[in-house]
């Protein structure tokens, strides 16, 4: 018999609201993690990559711990992105459509006038979903107050450290002083969130890791074309005329590579746009919601302007160049292939980059096909 989410211990109105979201069976990580977070007495670490579904991993927690009577906030949930903070906000809301009580769930961001947030933080506020910078501008001017929470949650804590946010938590977590638990999950464990957890988390933090292997290769089939730098481009084009009806992203290392290769395909006429660190916040939303309403065919990216895209029915994901480290490839490919779906990852590489094709299929344990145009 399958493990449900009524097994774990997760309340009849929590599940019927994932019901109406198509969540049926609990995910490896929401295996584990809910049982001992319901519990909230221990400090907790999930290791898991994007796609494997913690939101739902710690957010059932959360809300089912919540004192819908005390007005104060209770959880502080922190990701790297404005686009991830949207979307775990979200998903709390939609969890708790039937639930008894009003959970409150506000953002905080940057991007969006301070003012417009603090009006709404006036309100009951049960959790905050924020950013870390766009939060510690909220403490430190009194605003708001997180001394008395139960829970903090560090989602993709490799990316917040690698955006530069290492300063700003460490004054956060400085700032909860107390009973609070600290849960976090992060694909990988570079040395500032080992030390980072030596500091803040207890010792008997409880650790689960999902095997990232099984994650990146479950549905997705893995390609490479060889090819040169100069002929990369029209390389894309005949590729966008195979997918035609489908959708999908482009990836590149650099915002200029971004920039030239989006411009290149508009003048063939494919219906593209770009996402990259120097737009505004404005028309980054602008592009992000035509992607979503399909009203965008394809999304060519950088791969920190991709963190927290969370498309569904993505056919294929394109490497204009293969990532620099390992675990982008794995959060690349990811954006394909979700929810049960098959999908193709496909990587441009110039002669002499075969190694490091052989060196992604060791260390991911995945296979890799050749294919010719």
């Amino acid at each position: 018999m399958d493990t449900t989410f009524f097994d774990l211990g997760i309340s009849k109105s929590l599940i019927k609201g994932l019901k109406e979201l198509n969540i049926k069976t609990p995910s490896q990580i929401q295996k584990e993690a809910i049982p001992i977070l319901l519990k909230n007495n221990k400090d907790f670490i999930g290791l898991a990559q994007t796609g494997t579904g913690k939101t739902a991993a710690f957010g059932l927690p959360i809300l089912q711990n919540i004192n819908p009577k005390k007005d104060h906030v209770q959880a502080l949930i922190l990701a790297p992105t404005r686009e991830l903070v949207q979307q775990i906000q979200k998903q709390l809301f939609k969890f708790t459509k039937y639930s008894d009580h009003k959970i409150f769930a506000e953002g905080v961001y940057g991007g969006e006038k301070m003012d417009v947030q603090l009006k709404r933080l006036q309100r009951a506020t049960h959790i905050i979903v924020a950013t870390p910078g766009r939060l510690l501008d909220f403490i430190e001017r009194g605003e708001i107050d997180i001394k008395n929470i139960n829970t903090l949650v560090l989602d993709e804590a490799d990316e917040m450290l690698s955006m530069g946010f290492q300063q700003d938590l460490n004054k956060i977590l400085a700032y909860t002083e107390g009973s609070r638990h600290t849960w976090l999950f992060s694909a990988t464990m570079p040395e500032g969130i080992q030390s980072m957890v030596k500091t803040y988390m207890a010792k008997d933090a409880v650790r689960v890791e999902i095997d990232k292997n099984s994650l990146v290769n479950a549905n997705i089939s893995h390609h490479y074309i060889v090819t040169s730098i100069k002929e990369k481009t029209n390389i894309v084009a005949r590729l966008l005329d195979k997918y035609d009806d489908d959708r999908g992203i482009i990836f590149c290392r650099t915002k200029l590579g971004t920039v030239q290769l989006t411009e290149a395909l508009k003048a063939e006429g494919f219906s593209v746009d770009a996402l990259q660190g120097d737009m505004q916040q404005k028309e980054r939303d602008k592009v992000m919601r035509a992607f979503k309403n399909g009203s965008l065919q394809y999304l060519i990216s950088t791969d920190v302007s991709a963190r927290g895209i969370d498309v569904n029915n993505l056919a294929f994901i394109i490497h204009h160049q293969l990532p620099d480290q390992l675990e982008y490839y794995t959060h690349r490919s990811g954006r394909t292939a979700r929810a049960g779906k098959t999908g193709e990852s496909i990587a441009l590489i110039i002669s002499g980059e075969e190694k490091d094709i052989q060196k992604i299929q060791k260390d991911l344990d995945i296979k890799f096909k050749q294919i010719t145009l």
